[in-house]
C-alpha cells in the first residue's frame, strides 16, 4: 500500500475480502529514504533511519484510519518495508493466502506487477484503480 496515495479500489478489495473469508490483513508499506539521505558523507545515522521510518509508520496508520474505521472487524496488521515495492510483497507473499495489488490507467503493467507476476508464491489480485 502506498501510504502517499493509496489506492482506494485495491484498499477497498483487500478489506473486504479479508472481513468475507475472516482473516487479517497485513498492509505492505515499502518505502525507501529520502533524496537527502544520499547527500550525507557516510552512512545514514541510525537515529535519522528510525525518525524516517517512524514517519513512514504513522503515514500507513493514518492512510489505514477511514478502512479500519469502516470495517473495525477486520484485525490489521501493519507492516513497513525498507525495500521496493515489488521485493516487499514478494517476501511477504511467502505467507500469504492472496496479494492485493492495484493498477492505474496505464496499458502495460508497471514493474511492481510485472515483479510479481514472476516472484509471488500465493495468487495476486490485480484491481484497477
Amino acid at each position: 500500500m502506498d501510504a502517499r496515495e493509496p489506492a482506494r479500489a485495491a484498499v477497498d478489495f483487500a478489506f473486504d475480502t479479508a472481513r468475507v473469508r475472516g482473516v487479517r490483513l497485513r498492509a505492505v508499506h515499502a518505502w525507501r529514504f529520502p533524496s537527502c539521505a544520499a547527500e550525507l558523507p557516510f552512512a545514514v545515522p541510525e537515529e535519522d533511519r528510525a525518525a524516517w521510518e517512524d514517519h513512514e509508520v504513522q503515514l500507513l496508520t493514518d492512510a489505514l484510519r477511514p478502512w479500519r474505521e469502516k470495517h473495525s472487524d477486520v484485525h490489521v496488521l501493519e507492516d513497513v518495508r525498507l525495500l521496493p515495492p515489488a521485493q516487499a510483497l514478494s517476501r511477504r507473499s511467502a505467507s500469504a493466502g492472496l496479494v492485493v495489488v492495484g493498477r492505474g490507467s496505464q496499458r502495460e503493467p508497471g514493474p511492481t506487477l510485472r515483479a510479481l507476476r514472476t516472484e509471488a508464491l500465493c495468487p495476486v489480485a490485480v484491481v484497477p484503480t
